[in-house]
């Protein structure tokens, strides 16, 4: 995971290599914690379970601590299932998300993780509403190495657009659909309704494996409210997390998860194609801290 200019793993090297555990070290901890975007809630509960591990093991090394901390992250980030359900055939994936989150982006970047698997794609462009956003779709699409399933015509129904991308999978047995959608929140009914029809559709024709809200992390919490409307309507089983610069938000997968009650399944983190991966409690924790 890169580091940004500032990072959690660097401000807390500088605690874990003092003599010993004081006053300072918690206030440190305290303030590196929120300025990861752990949030007040979360910092809070953390630092309490470190000060009474800190003081059931009856240990002043500030090294221990930090294998805690290490821990202590890894559990909490833990409680959540991050598994990828894609083993139906077709596994159908839609991807949801409000306007400039990085959804387009994310669907190329997904359909090249999915490829590294050896995988075989196809992306539906079921957001019809905008010519440009289909455009840029099919560059990302085959960017990512997957087929692409157009509108025949501007401004078609998107879950008829949905219901031919399925049909395409079916024919050509291809093993993976991610269907792209609309993320015009100021219509929210109307969206809403849309993305009901979506699923309707698609389901006479295959089981939908996931649903996954891409969430912009530079814009923190008010990325959980902007989004609450998806978390409620669309039947949502998983989070996409765009724009997480190395350490530096990287409370924040624990705040979205705590909030939504909703597992982050994938981490964009970087501009390229290849910059998806998966969330793996442990590695993230290590990554965050060391």
């Amino acid at each position: 995971m890169a580091e940004s200019s500032w990072s959690l793993g660097r401000a807390l090297r500088g605690m874990f290599v003092k003599p010993t555990i004081d006053e300072n070290t918690w206030e440190d901890l305290e303030t590196a914690l929120l300025t990861a975007d752990f949030g007040p809630d979360i910092t809070e509960r953390i630092v309490e379970e470190l000060r009474e591990k800190v003081e059931r093991f009856r240990t002043t090394d500030p090294r221990d601590l930090q294998r805690m901390l290490k821990e202590t992250l890894e559990e909490h980030f833990a409680k959540f299932d991050t598994t990828l359900r894609l083993t139906e055939r077709p596994a159908v994936v839609l991807v949801v998300g409000v306007n400039g989150v990085g959804k387009t982006t994310t669907i190329g970047k997904f359909a090249k993780f999915l490829q590294r698997y050896g995988r075989s794609v196809v992306v539906g462009a079921a957001d019809t509403f905008r010519a440009a956003a289909v455009d840029q779709l099919a560059t990302w699409a085959e960017r990512g190495g997957a087929t692409i399933v157009r509108p025949q015509h501007e401004g078609q129904d998107p879950a008829s657009v949905a219901y031919q991308t399925i049909d395409y999978a079916k024919q050509h047995g291809t093993e993976i659909v991610l269907v792209d959608t609309a993320g015009r929140l100021h219509t929210k009914n109307g969206l809403m309704d849309e993305l009901t029809k979506i699923r309707r559709v698609i389901e006479k024709q295959a089981p939908i494996s996931e649903v996954l809200l891409v969430l912009d992390a530079t814009t923190g919490q008010n990325g959980v409210m902007q989004a609450e409307a998806f978390l409620e309507h669309a039947g949502v089983t998983g989070l996409v997390l765009t724009k997480l610069d190395g350490s530096a938000r990287g409370g924040f997968v624990l705040a979205v998860q705590e909030r939504t009650g909703i597992p982050v399944k994938l981490l964009g983190q970087g501009e390229g194609i290849g910059d998806l991966t998966g969330f793996t409690p442990h590695v993230f924790a290590a990554a965050l801290v060391d």
